[in-house]
């Protein structure tokens, strides 16, 4: 089935089809598509940050396939758990019948990092700076994976005027006139918050988890507002509050305590701010540099190439002098000592 989706004040108006593929029956979809690419994303991400956050990449791997399968159960769990009525209480096997849909993001992203934790735990690896790598990689998922949403025209928000509202057949089904596109709101913040967190793990990061932390409270924050928009929120037992928009205000709020407390915290183990990398001993990343006769060195500035080969060459010598002079000093010690000892021996 295809859906009509329009932009009416932008004049913007395209037709999309949820089966990227179809082989007799058998139908691929692009939600699963663009979910897979989001996390092939987020892995060459984590992959390409190993080197500069001192993680190694087959643990990390391990940890990856963890969380992938935590997530999905998570995801999954989350949705039955608070699903309304009890359409699986009355047929258990209905779980697993994922292919009809039912998966929260917030239940993805608890399993998912319970289940990775543990591992690199179980591998001896440096759990926050995982957490720190693996929150990026989240909001890289999450930026791709909420236009899944869009060619399924789902997850989007109640009525709204302004001009980016959006009109299909799916929404006129629940909402009358234009609605919010929650998709995109959620898929640009997650970017935005990609490449503030990106830079500031870079540069600026203090701790091992502070990433992390700052992720949680981005995302939270995120969350709270675009739930409030939506129309297919799942709600609390008994209370008339969205589930999602309680987890994302407390887990903000929880994230911005412990900022808080830990803000005189500098115990880092890769990159990040270039004083407290230098206070634990982290051997800043120098790029290696080979001489060329017409290239201009990036190491000494100002200097040809051969000119900075030989200033290195001249330190080296210099070094290696030093070394020369300090064992010569550390023999006539040893002299003396063993003619003094000779002497009083006689």
């Amino acid at each position: 089935m295809t859906h009509l989706v329009q932009f009416p004040n932008l004049g913007i108006s395209v037709e999309i089809n949820p089966v990227a593929l179809q082989f007799g029956d058998f139908k691929i979809y692009w939600y699963g598509i663009l979910i897979g690419i989001g996390f092939l994303l987020a892995i060459l991400y984590g992959f390409s940050s190993c080197k500069k956050m001192n993680i190694n990449k087959d643990h990390l791997f391990d940890a990856i396939i963890a969380g992938l399968i935590g997530g999905i159960i998570g995801a999954r769990l989350y949705y039955v758990i608070f699903y309304p009525g009890d359409k699986y209480l009355q047929n258990p096997m209905e779980v697993f019948n994922i292919k009809e849909g039912g998966l929260g993001i917030y239940g993805g992203i608890i399993g998912g990092l319970l289940c990775g934790a543990l591992v690199a735990k179980w591998r001896k690896m440096r759990v926050f700076a995982v957490l720190d790598v693996a929150s990026l990689g989240y909001l890289i998922g999450q930026c791709i994976g909420r236009w899944g949403n869009f060619v399924n025209q789902e997850a989007f928000g109640c009525a709204t005027n302004l001009p980016w509202g959006m009109y299909s057949d799916r929404t006129a089904e629940e909402v009358v006139g234009n609605v919010h596109p929650c998709f995109l709101y959620e898929s640009l913040l997650c970017l935005l918050g990609f490449i503030l967190l990106h830079f500031f793990t870079r540069h600026l990061r203090r701790y091992d988890g502070q990433t992390f932390l700052l992720y949680i409270v981005w995302y939270g924050v995120t969350r709270f507002f675009i739930e409030g928009l939506r129309t297919d929120s799942l709600l609390l037992p008994g209370i008339d509050l969205r589930v999602s928009q309680v987890l994302a205000a407390v887990s903000a709020l929880v994230a911005i305590v412990l900022l808080i407390v830990f803000r005189k915290c500098s115990k880092l183990s890769g990159c990040g701010s270039r004083r407290v990398m230098e206070a634990n001993g982290i051997q800043l990343e120098e790029q290696s540099e080979q001489f060329d006769s017409g290239a201009e060195s990036t190491i000494l500035s100002g200097m040809s190439a051969e000119e900075a080969a030989q200033q290195l060459a001249v330190r080296v010598k210099k070094s290696a002098d030093l070394e020369t002079q300090d064992e010569e000093a550390e023999e006539e010690q040893t002299e003396e000592s063993e003619e003094k000892t000779d002497g009083s021996a006689n």
